[in-house]
């Protein structure tokens, strides 16, 4: 039962990666939590023991159409975000990011909630400038394969500051960096849970190009706690980069991998697809600044917790 001051969140892709955690989390603050999914991409085992919770609620929903609901805050996460799902229908992933957004943005507008944006370090493309800031408008291709979800992610941030200064919807604005752990979806495509599940089964690790492309990883509870710590920050809108600022090379987390799951896999190599940007790293100075954020999980640690949940869903297949 809702409780008379209790604060509702409505979690958009609650079902999703990141969105089960953050559910989780903000149950754990005493909020009621409203997850909207229209499992595309989203998992119900990611959610299966919320639905335990009197104060976890379940709408089956696809934010490309409106959304009439009432909630203090909006946590706008919903979108395929690994290459191969966001590739596999571009139009309904671009749709998903403006359409999708700016149906959110209007349910902020008419319950007068804050909304905070899921946005990406993908929005940078393949960058010049390294690390990258916020400042940093970017090197994006508008017509390549992965445009459907850089343009489309790029076009959402748009309209969320134009909300903001044409209706003073009250938003957030963050964009993630590779982000891992358990509750994502083994078959996603992305590049820590495909070198687990590679190297426990002891098959080939697919390593495209040379491997020498850099990534910054970060654990999904550090991740978490910097998204709702924004949220609730007096200071800033942002855009504001969140992720880990260690960076590594393909090749050292396939090495990694193999060394921490004992695999007998060997490390082969593809050709790199298009538009696969070389360097990745967030400067993180204003998450620092604003909210004190700071990645506490290595990631090694990181990677232990997230072989033992793969390791639990190939034993229970």
């Amino acid at each position: 039962m809702e409780l008379k001051n209790q604060k509702t969140s409505i979690v958009t892709g609650g079902a999703g990666f990141l969105g089960s955690h953050i559910c989780l989390r903000l149950l754990d603050r005493g909020q009621h939590v409203v997850c909207v999914d229209n499992f595309h991409t989203g998992r119900f085992d990611n959610i299966r023991e919320l639905l335990l919770n009197p104060d976890f609620e379940l709408v089956r929903h696809d934010i490309i159409e409106p959304l009439y609901m009432d909630a203090d805050y909006i946590y706008n996460m919903a979108c395929p975000a690994s290459p191969p799902h966001y590739q596999a229908n571009p139009v309904r992933t671009f749709k998903t990011s403006a359409l999708g957004t700016m149906n959110m943005l209007g349910l902020a507008k008419r319950c007068k909630g804050r909304l905070l944006q899921a946005s990406t370090s993908e929005i940078y493309g393949d960058p010049q400038h390294h690390p990258q800031k916020e400042s940093y408008w970017g090197n994006v291709n508008p017509c390549g394969i992965r445009s459907c979800y850089d343009e489309g992610k790029r076009a959402a941030e748009t309209l969320c500051f134009d909300y903001h200064r044409v209706h003073q919807v009250d938003i957030r604005v963050i964009r993630i960096f590779n982000t891992y752990g358990p509750n994502m979806d083994p078959v996603d495509g992305r590049v820590v849970s495909n070198f687990i599940l590679q190297a426990l089964q002891n098959q080939d690790i697919t390593v495209y190009g040379d491997g020498q492309q850099t990534r910054s990883f970060c654990y999904v509870s550090d991740l978490v706690r910097g998204i709702i710590d924004f949220m609730h920050n007096e200071k800033t809108i942002g855009p504001m980069n969140l992720g880990n600022d260690g960076e590594f090379t393909m090749l050292e987390l396939a090495e990694l991998v193999i060394e921490m799951t004992g695999s007998k896999s060997r490390i082969v190599h593809q050709p790199l697809p298009a538009d696969d940007p070389t360097r990745r790293r967030p400067d993180l100075s204003l998450a620092r600044s604003v909210i004190g954020f700071e990645p506490r999980v290595p990631l090694r640690s990181g990677l232990e917790q997230t072989i033992a949940y793969y390791k639990g869903l190939l034993a229970s297949a």
